[in-house]
């Protein structure tokens, strides 16, 4: 594909990829960072795109509205990991469980887990409430905090060692990364 040709594609199509992505995000600067972001895979990797399985404007689209779910899926993750390291990190309560022999068994566990974690370097203490607690990978707890995957890796497997030794608790293993 050459430049004027990808030149016609865009204008022909911005719009209806930015409204399929605004659609789903209601947020006009995610919505053109998507439709950039599809506009530019189609610019890498032309091929991808197979004129026998339809239409070129439907598959802009399909891509857009794949992509904004993405970030969509991330934002809300995101949202729950913060609010999950308040929480855990012992600076908002948890809701008050509606069963009380149950919780107070939990508590016994998530005070020495929370005594832990405040015992942690930061980086890591926000490397592990992110993958667990906020169910994100390896590769989204990098992107989150800004590091590269390896040093997202080496917190995670650092404050875990240090969790494990402080509360002698056989935690799960950490989420698999891509």
């Amino acid at each position: 594909m050459d430049a004027t040709e990808f030149e016609r594609i865009y204008d022909e199509h911005h719009r209806a990829v930015f409204a399929a992505a605004h659609r789903i995000l209601r947020n006009g600067a995610q919505a053109e960072d998507v439709a950039q972001d599809v506009f530019l895979r189609l610019w890498r990797k032309p091929e991808r795109f197979d004129a026998r399985r339809g239409e070129l404007g439907s598959y802009l689209r399909l891509m857009a509205r794949s992509r904004a779910l993405d970030v969509w899926r991330e934002g809300q993750a995101l949202g729950r990991a913060s609010d999950r390291l308040k929480i855990v990190a012992g600076r908002e309560e948890g809701r008050v469980d509606d069963q009380p022999a149950e919780a107070s068994e939990r508590s016994e566990a998530s005070d020495a887990i929370r005594a832990a974690l405040r015992e942690l370097p930061s980086a890591q203490r926000e490397a592990l409430v992110l993958a667990y607690w906020g169910g994100l990978t390896a590769e989204q707890v990098a992107q989150r905090v800004g590091v590269p995957l390896g040093t997202a890796k080496s917190r995670m497997r650092l404050g875990l060692r240090k969790l494990r030794t402080e509360c002698g608790l056989a935690l799960e293993p950490l989420p698999a990364a891509a």
